[in-house]
């Protein structure tokens, strides 16, 4: 098990390593998100929604799906954690 296990985390360090220097550079104001996105949201969204709130548009409207996903999978995760916190152990 221990000889399987070193490669695997070998293999999955450099896909992390390999992935993640592919990516924008931090607060990059050339990066896509920020060049196509963002002035895509802050043009749009009171004509689009009526909400002048950019951030609460952003949540509950164009990415309501997402949010509502996320909101899944952590209530999910706590009842889970609930359910193995409380097993009852059989003797």
């Amino acid at each position: 098990m221990n000889k399987l296990a070193l490669p695997i985390v070998i293999i999955f360090a450099i896909i992390f390593i390999f992935s993640t220097s592919t990516l924008p550079n931090r607060a990059d104001v050339n990066s896509p998100s920020n060049l196509h996105v963002s002035p895509t949201y802050i043009e749009h969204t009171e004509k689009d929604i009526g909400i002048e709130n950019i951030v609460s548009a952003v949540l509950a409207d164009y990415r309501g799906y997402d949010t509502l996903g996320e909101t899944f999978v952590i209530f999910t995760a706590g009842v889970a954690v609930l359910a193995v916190m409380t097993r009852r152990r059989t003797s």
